[in-house]
């Protein structure tokens, strides 16, 4: 069959870093968006909520959007999704499950009544604009996944969003095997997947495997058992109810997010936990603590969420107990390893008993290592390969992984964001290229915040501030008092009452003297004294007014 017409690849988020995966594909001037994630914010981005992709491709297209299609309910592939539909009011394509996050997320952002949400199921397929959408259940850590095959004129492409080959999975789902080998039988023009484990060799680890770990902590902890994971993990939340029955508990769950997911999961389905068997956590708080599971956020770290507070001791609802016995059930994320490291020494100075992932096995990834990733290619057989999913050393290694299996070198590329690809006439070649950086989510700003405002925060949380306040005479330009200054993170109390009056004899010297035009002159010439007094480089302010 011959080939017509040029589709554009166009990977938005996602590929070059660990999170808000976005990839939209165009052809005849419509265009299909997979996926809109978020992405956490790294050490050094200071104030930072979250991140989500530059999308401004889209927003100057949003009437050539024919569709939203998202793989799973993962926040690194629906939270953006309120803040894209503000902007491209395009209808929403999902499985029962993610479809049921989306509206939670949207009805907790306002945004419920802008979308259009159409429910698909796996197995199943959907027409939308010039593209044939067929979705495909994969495992991963959360159910109801989905992998795409899309089929245009221009081609075939599989979108292999997250995915694990799990043979024993939790909800008795493996991935489509069929499916894939109908698409390769059909012939597979591109090939995109996830890279997120493509430096790990061998094989991921089947989820069933956590399950006798979970037993062996149950068994061990005298007192509350705290489980924290991602609200969206739904697949372990199962497993955490499945061994709080087994050892007699009953279990609680606290935050908002937490609550929600699992009380849509519930009523769609795809948790089994007896109403018995949960009890609200003001009610789990005045049992006996050996009797008591509590279901919560956190396992990141994060210093807002229930871990968090829970190792600072500013939680309000519950405070640690000696004794109690915390489960973080997660990978840390890549640049998170300090926070996690952290969070975890607080923990334990506080007398919890603390498990993580390198000390048991009560987490496996649910993304495919090497021996999965080549499984894959070589049973698609696709002609092109596009690693996706991943920082950039992780698609460089899929990218060779590719090759060592069949793929021909020229027919293999690793791009990042706003490397635009085109596939035409059964060839591939790289586009135009766009933006793809970073938008911060900052409270209610949105791309407000940008790399300048954030060197300046780094700057003011390394070295501190230094703010003067001078009025002069606008006749003969000298000082009408002597200069107020105030210092935050610079010097301590004590430090800043020798400093201080030296400093402010300084500038009254300086102003005095002449020779200055500008705030921005006496600020300069106190940033050089400081530097020569103290070796540091606070960032310096002056505010100047002038009466007669």
């Amino acid at each position: 069959m011959s080939k017509q017409g040029k589709l554009k690849i166009i990977p938005l988020g996602g590929l070059g870093e660990v999170g808000k995966n976005m990839t939209a594909y165009e052809f005849q001037n419509q265009i299909l968006v997979v996926d809109a994630g978020i992405m956490f914010p790294h050490n050094d981005m200071l104030g930072i909520d979250y991140i989500i992709p530059d999308y401004e491709y889209l927003r100057g297209k949003a009437d050539k959007v024919v569709g939203i299609v998202i793989t799973h309910g993962h926040e690194d592939h629906i939270g953006a999704i309120h803040h894209l539909l503000s902007d491209v009011p395009a209808p929403i394509y999902a499985t029962p499950l993610t479809l049921g996050l989306i509206e939670g997320k949207l009805a907790r952002n306002n945004a419920a009544a802008k979308a259009s949400l159409n429910k698909v199921e796996a197995g199943g397929s959907v027409e939308i604009g010039p593209f044939k959408v067929e979705f495909f259940h994969v495992c991963h850590s959360i159910p109801d996944a989905v992998g795409l095959g899309i089929t245009t004129p221009a081609g075939l492409v599989v979108h292999m969003s997250d995915f694990k080959f799990d043979q024993t999975p939790v909800d008795g789902w493996p991935t489509d095997f069929a499916k894939l080998a109908e698409f390769s039988r059909r012939g597979v023009d591109l090939l995109l997947s996830d890279s997120t484990n493509a430096e790990r060799p061998g094989w991921t680890p089947s989820e069933s495997v956590i399950g006798p770990a979970f037993d062996k902590v149950f068994t061990e902890a005298k007192g509350r058992v705290i489980v924290a994971t991602f609200a969206s993990l739904i697949s372990r939340v199962q497993q955490v109810a499945d061994a709080t029955a087994k050892h007699g508990r009953k279990m609680a769950l606290a935050g908002p997010s937490m609550i929600d997911n699992v009380k849509i999961a519930r009523k769609l389905g795809y948790l089994n936990i007896p109403d018995e068997l949960l009890v609200p956590i003001d009610q789990a708080l005045q049992m006996q603590d050996h009797k008591v599971t509590i279901m919560c956020t956190g396992s990141q770290g994060e210093p807002s969420s229930i871990v968090g507070r829970l190792s600072a001791g500013t939680n309000r609802q519950f405070d640690l107990k000696e004794g109690d016995t915390v489960v973080l059930s997660s990978h840390p994320i890549p640049g998170n390893e300090e926070t996690i490291s952290k969070t975890i020494n607080r923990l334990l100075r506080r007398g919890a008993n603390v498990i993580y992932d390198s000390i048991a096995p009560i987490h496996v990834s649910g993304h495919a290592s090497q021996e999965e990733q080549k499984l894959l290619i070589s049973m698609v057989r696709p002609k092109h390969f596009i690693p996706i999913h991943g920082e950039l050393r992780q698609l460089k290694r899929h990218a060779k992984l590719a090759t060592d299996v069949g793929v021909e070198e020229q027919n293999v590329m690793v791009v990042e964001n706003g490397q635009i690809v085109e596939l035409s006439g059964g060839k591939m070649k790289l586009g135009e290229r766009i933006p793809g950086g970073y938008v911060f989510v900052d409270g209610e700003s949105i791309g407000d915040i940008d790399y300048d405002v954030m060197r300046e925060r780094e700057k003011l949380a390394r070295n501190g501030l230094f703010l003067i306040d001078i009025s002069v005479n606008s006749l003969n330009g000298r000082l009408l008092h002597e200069p107020e200054i105030i210092t935050r993170g610079f010097v301590s109390p004590e430090d800043a009452e020798a400093l201080l009056p030296e400093v402010r004899s300084h500038i009254m010297d300086v102003v005095n003297g002449g020779g200055w035009d500008s705030e921005k002159d006496i600020a300069n010439a106190v940033r050089s004294y400081l530097y020569e007094e103290t070796k540091r480089r606070p960032m310096v302010l002056v505010t100047l007014s002038k009466s007669k």
